[in-house]
């Protein structure tokens, strides 16, 4: 996958990228409403031969504005490349967001940005969509730039779910912080993933028969503690049914930070240092604290249980969904 950051040498794109579509937005999650954007742009894009690109901006723009307050990201930079990428993009565009870039007028972002730059034919976003300093800039701005300038504009409607609900990155936020992961996953169109490094551990699940690859996700992840049938995948992309723990450990320990601890089930080998990812299909229960290591390993051996049978009947909730963790 293609990825350019717009950086201070503002160094050309390349010839065969330029004249293409472009999808606009900041794409957090991924989920079936950006879909519904991302797949009109790719339809374009096919229909006249020419290349599909997304325009995505690093770091989340609260970050810049409310740092005390870091947003909880669906979808880190590098996985949201790879979800894009297996969409059919030819390349992403992930353009530094801080205080300069906030202050560009709308009209200097048409200009310095999407014509000298990009050089696009049609710009693909969300209805809604805003930009420049102030969201001076709205949609009847893009449309008016659109036809002054020589390039097509199309706005994609709300996209609602079967239950005519409006389909967010909030929402499916707050769902995962009450460990709602499969009512997540209907919104996103795939299963939650997470990506981290494999990291070394205390050990005490090997010496408890529960051996675990344990990652410690950044601290403004804001899944509910507790218990997951999840899929695990290497970097290799083979890949591994589990149940993982994601918590503090109240049983073994009172204030550590919260780790993501996966047990492979049928699997042993050496993990540490690889960069894999983990797809949380159910949640089983919450994290309790047990009187002692046996009445611990007891409720691991059911957790593992529930969790097998549940990984035996998933299926694919879609093109993402498959290549993902199927």
């Amino acid at each position: 996958m293609t990825v350019f950051h717009r950086n201070e040498t503002k160094q050309p794109l390349p010839e065969h990228l330029r004249g293409g579509v472009i999808a606009i937005g900041n794409f957090d999650g991924v989920h079936r409403g950006h879909q519904a954007v991302l797949q009109r742009a790719l339809d374009i894009a096919k229909s006249r031969g020419i290349p599909a690109l997304v325009l995505t901006f690093e770091p989340h723009p609260r970050t810049i504005f409310r740092p005390d307050t870091p947003v909880f990201r669906l979808t880190p930079a590098p996985l949201k490349a790879r979800i894009l990428e297996g969409m059919g993009f030819s390349a992403v565009i992930e353009y530094p967001f801080d205080r300069t870039f906030s202050e560009m007028s709308a009209h200097d972002f048409i200009g310095a940005v999407l014509l000298e730059w990009l050089h696009a034919s049609e710009v693909v976003t969300g209805f809604d969509f805003h930009f420049g300093k102030g969201r001076e800039g709205g949609p009847a701005f893009l449309m008016a730039a659109g036809q002054d300038n020589g390039f097509g504009v199309t706005l994609v409607d709300a996209f609602r779910d079967e239950n005519a609900s409006v389909v967010s990155s909030s929402v499916i936020r707050s769902l995962l912080g009450a460990g709602a992961v499969s009512e997540a996953a209907g919104l996103l169109g795939y299963r939650y993933t997470v990506e981290a490094e494999v990291i070394d551990g205390k050990k005490l699940g090997r010496t408890l028969g529960y051996p675990t690859a344990n990652m410690a996700l950044p601290p403004e992840v804001e899944l509910r503690n507790g218990i997951y049938a999840v899929r695990f995948r290497r970097p290799d992309g083979s890949l591994h049914d589990g149940v993982a723990s994601f918590g503090r450990r109240p049983t073994v320990t009172s204030n550590g930070a919260p780790l993501l601890e996966t047990f492979l089930f049928d699997f042993s080998g050496d993990l540490y240092g690889e960069i894999s990812a983990v797809s949380f299909f159910g949640h089983l229960r919450d994290e309790l604290k047990f009187d002692g290591l046996d009445a611990l390993v007891v409720q691991m051996k059911r957790d593992e249980e529930e969790a097998r049978a549940l990984l035996a009947g998933v299926r694919p909730l879609g093109p993402i969904d498959q290549r993902l963790c199927f």
